[in-house]
């Protein structure tokens, strides 16, 4: 009688890691993380400024933690989601509006040296504004652990490092003696000398010299490898995306004969219903976030995770103190204007890094904020948005029952399902099911709350201009659907014995 041969057990990470090799993940990994910031992007645009873009951010850094460590623990991956989702927030600080004017605005059509001017404008904004987020997910998915205090104390030099940048880098700034920074990327006198501009303050110079700063803190002191090259991947992307994007809506502004009587006329039809603003977005949501899902994967050798990372190290009684803190912040900077000497408090929304030092202490030392980060504490902001952008729409329905569609419903549905991840954590819960849960919850929670704010913009009713965008978001969800369900029934590997 031959003995058995002893049974191998294939430890998970091994198993992920062979699953992720193949040009076929490749390719979904790429598709899905792009529909996943297309659809966020577009959606941020009809909301704005930091808390917009951590739709994109929940969005895409869901995707990602629902390819790439399927088989990790929910709260490891819900700290990456979430450290990326504050990330993403950051470049919303910047302005851009007048950078995207220099490549289309119809007073200076046809002036190449603006465009390539507003061009690199886009690119470094575009970069300063991806990176952050790259970085973040860097050190989320790496194996290095960080601590709450290393945190706090790093997030104050940024801090410090961003006001330096703004003096240094973008002053003077004197509009009303024409005194403008020696490099400026927004409306200026250079480019429109008779004109009366109103040229806008810019920061990223602030935000140049701050993530410089964490890019060395990562690379150097921590010798984090991930989270340095997914931060000069995020760099990459959200370069190529700003520009890129814009490509599309300026080529549409130098060149509208083109969509009426030129090769394009066929489907003038449709591209006359088009929000070539909202596309140049979307556009730049599709473009950063293939560039993400392709960098994470050629950089997937370097995801670590093992039981350490699950450690909380903030008491729940201060973790609730500094989720009450910041949501109130939150929510008086962006619905009240307080008078007097709190005033300043007004300000917390204004400096992406000053709002999110709050947010990434309690993330990598807590256990429920990195489940309430995403999707809930997102939510909070755009829902009260949306009522007040649609003034309680359409007019048949009472204000009563618009608040409780628009506001109570969505947070009560987000607040149950964050609880309910809380609880499944406890109990060994993996990646797959906690990012397929939330991802699910939090496109269909924006999708809808979009489609209000687009007063039911169906391609099956008559067309608009938020129609095209209104389908393009649609089918980004129903993939994004799709994907879930795949990923929420694959069942975990064997742990090794």
């Amino acid at each position: 009688m031959t003995a058995r041969e002893p049974q191998v057990i294939t430890p998970p990470h091994e198993i992920e890691s062979s699953s992720r090799d193949s040009l076929l993940f490749l390719i979904v990994a790429t598709l899905l993380t792009s529909m996943a910031a297309a659809m966020g992007w577009g959606i941020r645009g009809q909301y704005g400024h930091e808390t917009g873009a951590m739709i994109a951010g929940g969005l895409a850094s869901l995707t990602l933690v629902l390819l790439f460590v399927p088989h990790a623990s929910s709260l490891w991956a819900a700290r990456a989601a979430a450290m990326m989702t504050v990330a993403i927030g950051i470049g919303g600080s910047m302005t851009y509006g007048q950078t995207v004017g220099l490549t289309h605005d119809h007073e200076i059509l046809g002036n190449w040296e603006a465009l390539r001017w507003g061009m690199l404008g886009l690119f470094i904004k575009g970069g300063l504004w991806i990176g952050f987020g790259g970085a973040l997910v860097g050190m989320g998915l790496s194996g290095q652990r960080y601590r709450p205090l290393e945190l706090a104390v790093l997030m104050l030099v940024l801090i410090g490092l961003m006001f330096l940048g703004i003096w240094t880098i973008n002053s003077p700034f004197d509009p009303e003696n024409r005194i403008l920074p020696t490099i400026y990327f927004s409306d200026d006198w250079y480019f429109e000398l008779d004109r009366d501009l109103k040229p806008r303050a810019e920061i990223w110079g602030g935000f140049l010299l701050a993530l410089t700063g964490l890019v060395a803190y990562v690379r150097w002191v921590r010798g984090d490898r991930l989270a340095t090259r997914m931060a000069l991947v995020g760099i990459l992307a959200g370069g190529l995306g700003f520009s890129g994007g814009q490509c599309v809506q300026t080529y549409h502004a130098w060149n509208p004969e083109v969509f009426t009587e030129g090769w394009l006329s066929t489907f003038s039809e449709y591209t006359r219903y088009f929000n070539w603003w909202n596309m140049m977005e979307t556009s730049f949501g599709a473009i950063w976030g293939a560039i993400m899902g392709i960098g994470l994967w050629f950089n997937r050798h370097l995801i670590h995770y093992d039981e350490t990372h699950d450690e909380v190290t903030v008491a729940p009684t201060l973790e609730v103190l500094l989720i009450v803190t910041h949501v109130s912040l939150l929510l008086t900077s962006e619905f009240a204007e307080l008078p007097g000497r709190l005033a300043f408090l007004n300000e917390y929304i204004e400096y992406g890094p000053i709002m999110s030092t709050i947010p990434l202490i309690g993330i990598v030392g807590g256990r429920l904020w990195p489940y309430l980060m995403v999707p809930t504490i997102v939510a909070l902001p755009i829902c009260g948005k949306n009522a007040f952008f649609t003034g309680y729409l359409p007019e048949d329905v009472s204000v009563g029952m618009a608040w409780l569609l628009q506001i109570e419903i969505p947070l009560l549905v987000t607040l149950g399902v964050a609880t309910y991840l809380i609880g499944r954590g406890f109990q060994g819960q993996t990646a797959n099911r906690y990012a397929a849960i939330c991802l699910l919850v939090t496109s269909w929670l924006f999708f809808w709350l979009n489609t209000v704010l687009f007063d039911y913009s169906w391609p099956w009713r008559e067309w608009n201009g938020r129609t095209p965008n209104q389908l393009i978001f649609g089918i980004c969800t129903v993939s994004l659907t799709i994907a879930t369900v795949v990923c929420f029934s694959t069942r975990p590997a064997d742990k090794p014995r």
